[in-house]
């Protein structure tokens, strides 16, 4: 199955997705920030991330930042803890935002298991479309 990374502050968020994932079969990473997630993506491939967009030290929107100017294609799935307001004078809308700043999907904490596999999998679909929707630059055929 998929080699997934999990970075977020919350031992319990962490424990969670890990074991869901585990459970349908995924070899699951953890991270406790986004330096220490920044340096695992870095010494491995990974299929997707689960990433918390706030976290001590580097948050989440800097980390997806960083990862996708070193892996653009990697699918990520950003998670969070704060309400998602609809009046704007309440805040900005921070899963909406990092979806446009190419995260496949967001989840708010907490979240029932079923949305998170479905995320999953979506993410994941993505991910082999992407793939398989770019040609090597070796196999391009010239033109007429």
């Amino acid at each position: 199955m998929a080699k997934i990374l999990i970075v977020d502050d919350d031992i319990a968020v962490q424990t969670t997705i890990r074991l869901l994932l585990e459970r349908a079969g995924h070899s699951v990473f953890v991270a406790n920030d986004g330096r220490k997630g920044l340096a695992i993506i870095e010494s491995g491939k990974f299929d997707m991330l689960f990433l918390d967009i706030f976290m001590p030290g580097m948050d989440g929107l800097e980390a997806m930042r960083l990862i996708h100017q070193q892996q653009p294609l990697m699918p990520i799935i950003v998670i969070s803890g704060r309400p998602i307001e609809p009046d704007p004078a309440a805040g900005p809308d921070f899963l909406t935002m990092a979806t446009k700043l190419g995260a496949v999907s967001s989840l708010q904490k907490p979240f029932k298991p079923a949305a998170l596999m479905a995320a999953v999998a979506d993410c994941l679909d993505a991910a082999k479309r992407s793939s398989s929707s770019s040609v090597p630059a070796g196999n391009i055929a010239p033109g007429p």
